[in-house]
C-alpha cells in the first residue's frame, strides 16, 4: 500500500540539470531519462506542474563571477548557448511548462522559481536531477527554508558518488523530513 498522497493542484515535479553535458557522466543516461519520462508523463496526465532546471551562464554572467568561486571560469564548460547547457531532447518540456536558467547550483537563488510556483499555487515539490549532491541537496535545503513540502525520486537522482547518494537519500533528507520514495511508488500514488 502507498502512503504517499500528493495533491496534484499543488504539487510540481522538478527535473533538473538534465543536460547533455551533465549526463554524459551517468553510466546509462538512457536508462536514467526513461525512468524520468514515465515519472514526467504520470505527473502530466495527473495535472501536476512539471518544471524543468538547467544550469548555465551567458559571457557576462561568467566574467563577473569572482575567481574565489567554484563557478570560476564558466563561460566555457557552461555557456548558455551550448547545446550542452540545454534541455536533453530525450526529456524536452512541453509548451507551458516551468523552464528556468541558474546561474548557480541550487534551483532557486538565481533564479524566479519560488514566483513562478507560487502563481501556480504549489506547496509540494517532488525533486529530481543530477547531481543528488549538487542541484538536489541544494534544492532540498533552499526549498525546505522556503516552506515547501519535499519529496525526492531516490531512483530519479543520480552522482557520481553512489555512497554520497545512499547517505543523502537514506539519512540526510529523511532528517530533514524530505519524503525519499521511488519513481513507481510516485506513479502509484498518482493513479
Amino acid at each position: 500500500m502507498n502512503d504517499l498522497a500528493l495533491n496534484p493542484s499543488t504539487t510540481a515535479l522538478l527535473l533538473m540539470d538534465l543536460q547533455p553535458g551533465i549526463l554524459g557522466r551517468l553510466p546509462d543516461s538512457d536508462g536514467f531519462l526513461a525512468g524520468l519520462a514515465r515519472a514526467r508523463e504520470a505527473a502530466r496526465a495527473a495535472g501536476l506542474t512539471v518544471g524543468y532546471v538547467r544550469v548555465a551562464v551567458t559571457e557576462e554572467e561568467a566574467a563577473a563571477i569572482p575567481a574565489t568561486s567554484r563557478f570560476a571560469g564558466a563561460a566555457e564548460r557552461l555557456n548558455a548557448a551550448s547545446p550542452h547547457t540545454q534541455i536533453d531532447p530525450r526529456i524536452a518540456p512541453a509548451d507551458g511548462e516551468i523552464v528556468v536558467r541558474k546561474k548557480r547550483v541550487g534551483a532557486f537563488s538565481t533564479t524566479d522559481l519560488q514566483e513562478r510556483l507560487a502563481a501556480r499555487g504549489v506547496d509540494t515539490l517532488v525533486l529530481t536531477g543530477v547531481a543528488t549532491s549538487g542541484v538536489v541537496l541544494s534544492t532540498v535545503r533552499d526549498a525546505a527554508d522556503r516552506d515547501y513540502r519535499l519529496v525526492v525520486l531516490e531512483d530519479g537522482c543520480w552522482d557520481a558518488d553512489p555512497e554520497v547518494h545512499r547517505v543523502l537519500t537514506e539519512k540526510v533528507f529523511a532528517r530533514g523530513g524530505v519524503t525519499v520514495t521511488s519513481i513507481d511508488a510516485f506513479i502509484e500514488s498518482l493513479a
